[in-house]
């Protein structure tokens, strides 16, 4: 029999809603790809979809359209139509009477003239709307419905990430974090697509992915250092993920916390809040495929070691306009408040070694960089160098 052959018998027994010959037409163990739907197992994933199906629309009929074949798979375009009367229900859904006449495809694949696998395609959209449960094309209610998701769609953006927008050639800045907006996370333009600098928290996968699909498409990424609010979106956004060798084993790691942090030095309230958000703002241990350190080159800047807060935090820095992206070698908020601020030495609680990150912000001065922009909330400008020479000095 040929695979022609085989998919002819299988539509005509499905036609007779014929579920023992339905079923012989299947190699046990073939699955049946329901396209967005799910998959189902032969024998007795195929006999008990299609007796649901035909209890739910007992008049259910096939009409093959069009069956195009070669060598071992057949396309199948066909037409079905059917009453919901029941008894049974479709999807959860009881019956109502309703007429629906839908098309779709199938392309099995045949071995000794059983059906191995199928992939078929069918318009769920258009069968909700003809079972009444999605409005009508064009109909009032079908605006209403797109309002509400509109409005969803903003609520969304405002939670996981603003807008992003741009900061100097080819860098764009994305925000993020409920309910102020905090978290940087920067996108920089190079040979058509982006490279991400802080990943931020988990909330902003989908922000950024956006943002990165509109700028060419995220290309990898590049962690300032694997801290829980600066890896959160990097295993989200599945590509390949930078970072300097010291920090490789904590981005690796599924740990939260960090084992030089020192909470207690954190009031009561700081202690209670950043306990409970940074685990909810993590995104989990990030598979590392390259390792940067300092005079590498990330697009048009070269990497910065810039060691203290993290063991290996680096930033990047500009030469041809002096921009400085430092991650968390610079505080510019409190961040047990999120009350922004002049720059500062980062919070004792999260240093790995507050006098070497002194040393660090010493070294970002010495640069002279006309703009900096760190991990959280605003840029230093002005006389950068002078802000950052009285941060080092200051003592906490």
């Amino acid at each position: 029999m040929s695979t022609r052959e085989v998919a002819r018998r299988y539509f005509k027994a499905l036609a007779a809603h014929d579920l023992d010959r339905v079923v012989s037409c299947w190699a046990p163990g073939g699955v049946d790809r329901l396209v967005g739907q799910q998959e189902v197992v032969a024998p007795d994933g195929i006999r008990r979809y299609f007796g649901e199906l035909f209890q739910a629309f007992p008049d259910f009929t096939f009409e093959v359209i069009d069956l195009t074949s070669y060598r071992g798979r057949s396309a199948v375009r066909w037409r079905a139509r059917g009453t919901f009367a029941g008894p049974g229900r479709f999807e959860g859904f009881a019956p109502n009477g309703a007429r629906i006449t839908i098309e779709g495809c199938d392309v099995l694949t045949v071995t000794d003239e059983l059906i191995q696998h199928d992939d078929a395609y069918v318009n769920r959209g258009d069968i909700a709307r003809q079972l009444g449960f999605l409005p009508a094309p064009g109909s009032p209610i079908e605006a209403r419905f797109a309002k509400l998701a509109n409005l969803r769609t903003r609520v969304l953006t405002w939670l996981r990430g603003s807008e992003p927008h741009r900061i100097a050639d080819g860098v764009w800045l994305l925000r993020g974090g409920f309910p102020i907006k905090t978290m940087n996370v920067y996108l920089l333009e190079h040979d058509g697509g982006v490279t991400v600098f802080d990943a931020g928290i988990c909330e902003m996968t989908t922000a950024v992915a956006a943002a990165g699909a509109r700028l060419g498409g995220v290309r990898q990424i590049v962690l300032g250092h694997a801290d829980a609010d600066h890896r959160g979106c990097a295993p989200g956004l599945e590509v390949p993920v930078l970072c300097h060798p010291a920090e490789r084993n904590a981005a690796e790691s599924s740990a939260t916390f960090r084992n030089y942090w020192d909470l207690s030095k954190l009031d009561i309230h700081g202690r209670w809040l950043l306990g409970r958000l940074l685990p909810f703002w993590d995104g989990g241990a990030v598979r590392i495929t390259g390792t940067l350190q300092e005079g590498d080159w990330v697009a048009d800047f070269q990497v910065v070691e810039l060691p203290g807060h993290a063991p290996g935090l680096i930033g990047l820095f500009r030469e041809a306009d002096r921009l400085a992206l430092v991650s968390d070698c610079i505080y510019t908020l409190d961040p047990q408040t999120g009350i922004k601020g002049a720059p500062r030495v980062p919070h004792p609680a999260f240093d790995a070694d507050v006098e070497q990150a002194r040393v660090s912000i010493r070294k970002l001065a010495e640069l002279e960089p006309s703009t900096v922009w760190a991990g959280h909330a605003e840029s230093v400008t002005g006389d950068v160098r002078a802000q950052l020479q009285r941060v080092a000095s200051a003592r906490l």
